[in-house]
């Protein structure tokens, strides 16, 4: 029995001196303290990086059909009145909609960019004229009815030219902002002055080179986002110093799903972008406006929020404790002997 109990003793790997042996110094104290402050530095960082979620991206072919692309937008013309203002969307399903308003707030904003004004513009309502019969009694009235009309709409375009140029000349911007449901295929929206009628805009601008399409793009996206999005579009600003033109961004969608580590699944998109500026000379017949053709890729991204194992915590946190232990303790006898080293001789000469 006493053979196999020093046998368990000589297999001991943590051997223990006699307390009476031990010699406890200063340098020894200032090296644990060290040691113990960042050791304790480091268990905050291995916990917060436990703690903290990380990402993993998974691409597959997108199967989504029949879905609507909502695209936000806040954009800003500091040289153009909201009134000149239209928002227009074509796809390639053929659907084409001018002047569209669904869901689009106006803001009129003073030469120094604050708010004077808020114009909230319903869905879209087509307008269509009312059949009529064409009894020969009623042809004269109809003839009357239609001369009314003409100089009805005579006066309100003159009072539209001169509400505009005393806008224009008051320094007046417009900012628009809202959110546009489209169809989920190719196709582009462009803010510009295309919704008005083209008598009335060049008696406003007296030619299409001095519409100044100068805008700040506060934000566009097409969906809703998600932790570490980048919209590339975010915050540009393009402001025309001398002639006008037109602007082209050319988007490529990338359908995105953000799962978060509550299974919480949340659908998006994401986009890249590339841009074109074409200049419009004096007597051209293009009107200047900007643009935003998109086209959606067939790859959709799967961003999945991750957690680290606890195991992976516990290895991690064991090397660098057990690391930085033992790196203090060579420290330690480092400075000991480098201590003793200088001590030694002084005590021997005084002795002698």
């Amino acid at each position: 029995m006493g053979n196999l109990k020093q046998a368990l003793k000589s297999l001991d790997a943590f051997p223990r001196a006699e307390e009476h042996l031990m010699l406890k110094t200063k340098s020894g104290a200032l090296v644990s303290i060290v040691g113990l402050v960042i050791m304790a530095t480091l268990f905050l960082h291995e916990l917060t990086y436990y703690i903290s979620t990380y990402t993993v991206h998974q691409m597959s072919v997108d199967l989504k059909r029949g879905e609507t692309l909502p695209i936000h937008i806040n954009i800003t013309f500091p040289s153009l009145p909201c009134d000149v203002l239209s928002v227009d969307a074509i796809d390639m399903s053929g659907k084409h909609e001018v002047d569209l308003d669904t869901n689009i707030w106006k803001l009129r904003l003073n030469n120094d960019g604050h708010i004077i004004g808020t114009e909230y513009l319903s869905d879209l309502v087509e307008k269509g004229n009312t059949a009529h019969g064409h009894d020969d009694h009623k042809d004269h009235q109809e003839e009357s009815e239609h001369k009314i009309k003409l100089h009805n709409l005579d006066q309100e375009a003159e009072n539209m030219v001169k509400k505009v140029k005393q806008a224009l000349a008051n320094g007046e911007g417009c900012r628009i902002y809202g959110v546009l449901d489209v169809q989920r295929v190719a196709g582009n929206f462009h803010i510009s002055v295309h919704g008005l009628n083209i008598f009335v805009a060049q008696m406003i601008f007296e030619g299409s080179s001095h519409v100044n399409v100068s805008h700040i793009i506060h934000d566009l996206s097409f969906g809703p986002k998600y932790p570490g999005i980048h919209n590339p579009l975010d915050e540009t600003s393009r402001i025309l110093r001398g002639a006008s033109g037109t602007f082209k961004y050319y988007i490529k969608i990338v359908p995105t799903e953000y799962k978060y580590i509550s299974k919480e699944v949340l659908p998006t998109n994401q986009f890249s972008v590339t841009e074109y500026f074409s200049p419009i000379h004096e007597f051209d017949r293009n009107w200047p406006a900007v643009y935003f053709l998109y086209d959606l890729s067939p790859i959709t991204v799967t961003i999945r929020e991750e957690r680290r194992s606890f195991l992976h915590f516990i290895t991690r946190l064991c090397a660098v404790l057990g690391g930085t232990f033992a790196l203090t303790g060579m420290l330690d006898r480092w400075m000991y002997r480098f201590i003793e080293s200088f001590t030694k001789p002084n005590a021997r000469s005084t002795v002698r």
